[in-house]
C-alpha cells in the first residue's frame, strides 16, 4: 500500500503571517492537528496543534484578558512553526512513512510530489489502516499463537483452516518469544472457535490467545 491510497487531499494550508489564535480556530473547526504553512507556493514548514497550545499562555498568568488577546494577535505561525520538515513522495510504502513517524516522533507527514504539496499521511491514517489489516470491524475468531521460524509454517495453518471451511480476514506476523519462533495473529470466520482451536493445535508451538 503506497502513501498516495491514504493521504489526505486536497491539504489545508495557512500563510506564514496567520495569528496562532487564528490558526488553532482552523484546526478545531476541520478536525484536524497539523498544518503546512506555505509561502509563494512552497511549502517552508509546518505547525502542529501542540505548537500552537505551547505558545499558548499558562492559566498561571497574571496577564488579563484583554492583554492576553494583544499578545496572541501578535504571534505568527512563522515564529513557532517547524522549518526543518521531514516529508515523502506519493510513492512511499505506508510501513516507511509509519517508521520515520515512529524514528522522529512526529505525527504527519507532508507528501511531496515534484516539488508540489499534495497530501498529508498522519498518524490517525496509519490508526485506521491497523484496524483494517486486523479486520477490527468483523466478526470472526481471532487467534494469537507462537509457531516455528521456519518456511511453510504459515502454509501449513492456513491450508488447514481453508480445507476445513474457514475464510481468512487478517493475518499477520510478529516477533516470538526468540529467535527460533513467530508470533502470528490471524481472525477466520465460517468456524467455531472450539473448531480453529482443534485445528491448528497440531501446528503450533503455543496458542496465547484466541
Amino acid at each position: 500500500m503506497l502513501i498516495k491510497e491514504r493521504m489526505a487531499s486536497p491539504v489545508i494550508t495557512v500563510a506564514p503571517d496567520l495569528p496562532i489564535m487564528q490558526a488553532l480556530d482552523l484546526m478545531k473547526k476541520n478536525r484536524i492537528r497539523r498544518l503546512p504553512v506555505m509561502k509563494n507556493g512552497k511549502m517552508v514548514g509546518i505547525v502542529s496543534e501542540g505548537d500552537l497550545l505551547d505558545a499558548s499562555p499558562s492559566d498561571a498568568t497574571s496577564l488579563s484578558v484583554w492583554e492576553l488577546n494583544y499578545l496572541l494577535g501578535k504571534i505568527t505561525v512563522d515564529e513557532i512553526m517547524s522549518k526543518n520538515v521531514i516529508t515523502v513522495g506519493e510513492d512511499t510504502p505506508i510501513e516507511e512513512a509509519a517508521y520515520l513517524m515512529d524514528e522522529n516522533k512526529i505525527g504527519g507527514l507532508p507528501v511531496i510530489a515534484n516539488d508540489e504539496l499534495v497530501g498529508l499521511i498522519t498518524e490517525t491514517d496509519l490508526f485506521r489502516i491497523f484496524l483494517e489489516l486486523m479486520s477490527a470491524r468483523q466478526e470472526g475468531v481471532r487467534v494469537t499463537a507462537l509457531v516455528a521460524d521456519k518456511p511453510g509454517e504459515l502454509d501449513v495453518i492456513t491450508h488447514a483452516i481453508a480445507e476445513a471451511g474457514g475464510d481468512f480476514l487478517s493475518m499477520g506476523t510478529f516477533a516470538g518469544e526468540s529467535s527460533a519462533n513467530r508470533t502470528i495473529t490471524f481472525k477466520v470466520r465460517n468456524l467455531e472457535e472450539d473448531s480453529v482451536r482443534e485445528l491448528i493445535a497440531p501446528h503450533i508451538e503455543k496458542l496465547v490467545d484466541i
